[in-house]
């Protein structure tokens, strides 16, 4: 890929360019940056993505491994399909689960590397702040007029790029949230870093010494943690320690057979069976308030239904914790964030998981992505801040929408083109009534 060729406006003491002829950016190359490039390819929009990576679809990479449970139909974006049917594109079989690296070779690669697409993406480019031309972020005067300031991290040098929008589609992968029940990072669980996993292993291949013939913490209850431990399952002489925060393990099942995704929901019988088996030491609620090292093994410190307990002679811990979106690079933009779930403000009552159960959210858009800061938006996981089971095929419908709307068509930006598959277990507290996400 063709990394260096770009189109963009590096600042300099001249004339300012108008704002009107200033791309969008994009920041984060993955699934919805690069359907979002796909949408602005296709309205002849000018704009330039951002990727700290050294490839498209990074983070992906990372578990490159894993076999997703939505299909290829699901995954991928309807624009940027058309995009590659008029190049030599072998499209997968749509029914098809992809795994991590399918995803990327046979899908982002291909699509970041179409003429349309290639020449506007920087590689290795980590966007490091974000500001208005001339305006902090208490000043007002002007500000909607005022384009985008970019301060981009390249090969040891920070340039200053300007935008008249901004999509931030940089996911939260590389934000872990700790084993601690608090939600708190500690100086002991920093300095275990070689005794714990955040994420999901490949317990088959790379990581497979590490795990075989240990005693292994696996502590969370959502789809990640189910992934680990059915692998960890195979693995010969492996003892799974499986440490939970809810209440009983059945509230991690799912919706089995009900849910409109079979991959999902076999996931949850999978689990259901191998803990009906008793071949897993289940701890649930066990809350962790400390990792120690104790004679060379790992010892988990915390407390079950409000008495102290401690977990002991464990080798290795893998922490499927869920993880958090990044904000730091957005102390300039004026943001609305949930303060419970981390999201977009708007997303907050649709997918708090205090209220829903579910994992499927209305189609939303433009409008509810909206931000105070004129033509900003969070898109993609990191619009659902902390929330998890975020499915891609709500991050390419919010892009569409988005794009319509900086491209001038309100009428497409409003309406509503994506149909999501239901969980099979959906429930709301609210007013002590049942309903769907």
């Amino acid at each position: 890929m063709n990394a260096n060729k770009m189109s963009f406006n590096i600042l300099t003491n001249c004339c300012e360019p108008s704002i009107s002829t200033l791309p969008i950016a994009i920041i984060g190359a993955g699934p919805i940056g690069l359907a979002a490039a796909a949408h602005l390819s296709a309205k002849n929009e000018k704009f330039v993505i951002f990727e700290s990576g050294h490839s498209v679809g990074f983070n992906i990479l990372q578990w490159s491994h894993v076999r997703l449970f939505s299909s290829w139909n699901y995954n991928v974006d309807k624009v940027a399909v058309k995009l590659l049917e008029n190049s030599a594109w072998k499209a997968p079989l749509m029914k098809r689960l992809p795994f991590g690296k399918e995803l990327v070779e046979d899908y982002l690669m291909p699509l970041a590397n179409l003429a349309e697409i290639n020449p506007y993406i920087k590689l290795n480019s980590k966007v490091v702040a974000i500001s208005k031309q001339g305006l902090d972020k208490m000043k007002n005067a002007e500000r909607g007029e005022q384009s985008f300031i970019i301060y981009v991290e390249r090969d040891g040098h920070t340039e200053r790029i300007q935008a008249k929008a901004v999509i931030d589609a940089t996911g939260t992968w590389g934000q872990p949230n700790p084993v601690n029940a608090d939600n708190v990072w500690t100086q002991q669980e920093r300095s275990l870093s070689s005794r714990i996993t955040y994420g999901i292993p490949d317990v088959k291949e790379k990581d497979r010494s590490t795990f075989e013939h240990k005693r292994v913490a696996v502590v969370g209850g959502g789809h990640s943690a189910i992934n680990t431990i059915l692998e960890l399952a195979n693995l010969e002489g492996t003892e799974i320690v499986w440490i939970l925060r809810k209440n009983r393990v059945d509230e991690v099942y799912g919706g089995e057979a009900l849910d409109a995704l079979p991959a999902r929901g076999q996931l949850g019988s999978r689990i259901h069976q191998l803990v009906d088996s008793g071949k897993i030491n289940i701890y649930t609620p066990f809350l962790i308030h400390q990792v120690i090292e104790e004679d060379g093994t790992l010892t988990l410190q915390g407390s079950s239904k409000q008495k102290d307990s401690s977990i002991h002679n464990i080798d290795q811990i893998i922490a499927n914790t869920g993880s958090r979106p990044d904000f730091s690079f957005l102390r300039e933009i004026r943001l609305e964030i949930d303060s419970a779930t981390e999201s977009v403000s708007a997303l907050a009552p649709l997918i708090d998981p205090n209220i829903h159960s579910c994992g499927t959210v209305r189609p939303h858009g433009e409008a509810e992505l909206r931000q105070p800061e004129k033509n900003f938006y969070v898109v993609g996981m990191k619009s659902y801040g902390r929330a998890p089971t975020f499915l891609m095929a709500t991050g390419y419908e919010q892009v569409r929408s988005i794009v319509a709307h900086l491209t001038g068509d309100q009428e497409a930006a409003i309406r509503v083109e994506l149909d999501l598959p239901e969980t099979g277990v959906c429930s709301s507290t609210i007013g002590g009534k049942s309903s769907c996400c």
